[in-house]
């Protein structure tokens, strides 16, 4: 476990967005008015929330009470194990860890730290991937991709052109930058039309006059994609991950993008190895 980085209850979206691509997290744990850790809010409770705002209102202006969550918690003797099949059955990223208070937070960026220490040589990257990945074309407007990572339970999408090459990657840290930009302005400038150029009021994300109706995924993704092999042994991948500050490698079966693995593969494949451990 760490030490978890906090935001008090009462800040901002736009403030905890910031913290996150700060920080390069994906979940703050939230505190009281005495700093006492009461719950948390997740990059996906973010991404949620822009899909469903269909308020006037711009980012500053919205408090994070009304989306954040209660913190799952387990003490600080659970093994490592335990606490993967608890993210992984309950679909959540991370997970606190107490004594008599809350003292730390496990997320599956530490599970893949965990299983490079423990597991070398356990598993290949093809035995924890998954055979398919969640992708959309890079001129699919933005709150359709947003809606698609929800919809699919991801956190990144490949982005293909029309000729269904890969073309690169979009994950809610992409999304969220842009958001941060253009989540302030009142107004949304739309230049769809080569012939005109539109300004509408900006009325949430969704909404046709919303950003995410006016901006597509080729203006925010990635244009690198980070791969490993589907005979390499998963600690490869999970280094990948963590030198990158991902979430998900793709997998090339003879030289061809077919799958993706991610740190909740991880989290799956620690799952299923606690009743070995609890064995001993």
């Amino acid at each position: 476990m760490k030490k978890p980085i906090v935001i008090e209850q009462s800040s901002t979206v736009s403030h905890a967005m910031n913290q996150f691509l700060k920080h390069k997290i994906s979940r703050l744990l939230t505190t009281n008015d005495e700093g006492k850790i009461i719950g948390i809010i997740t990059e996906k409770d973010i991404g949620l929330f822009l899909l469903s705002n269909d308020t006037e209102k711009n980012l500053d202006d919205i408090s994070i009470l009304e989306i954040s969550h209660p913190l799952i918690e387990v003490s600080e003797s659970t093994p490592v194990e335990d606490a993967a099949h608890i993210m992984y059955s309950k679909n959540i990223g991370s997970i606190g860890v107490s004594s008599f208070d809350t003292t730390g937070i496990v997320t599956k960026t530490d599970l893949a730290r965990y299983y490079i220490q423990h597991y070398v040589g356990h598993k290949r990257v093809g035995d924890a991937m998954t055979v398919s990945y969640s992708s959309m074309y890079q001129d699919e407007k933005l709150y359709k991709i947003l809606d698609k990572m929800i919809q699919d339970k991801v956190s990144r999408l490949i982005i293909k052109d029309r000729k269904d090459n890969a073309v690169g990657v979009i994950t809610f840290g992409d999304v969220f930058r842009i958001s941060l930009t253009m989540g302030q302005e009142n107004d949304v400038v739309d230049n769809s039309d080569p012939a005109i150029t539109v300004i509408f009021p900006r009325k949430g994300f969704l909404s046709e006059t919303g950003f995410g109706g006016t901006t597509s995924a080729k203006d925010v993704m990635s244009n690198c994609i980070t791969s490993v092999d589907y005979n390499d042994d998963l600690v490869t991948a999970c280094t990948e991950m963590i030198d990158n500050n991902i979430n998900g490698c793709g997998v090339l079966i003879n030289g061809k993008l077919s799958g993706i693995v991610s740190k909740t593969d991880i989290a799956v494949i620690l799952s299923g190895l606690r009743n070995q451990v609890n064995s001993f």
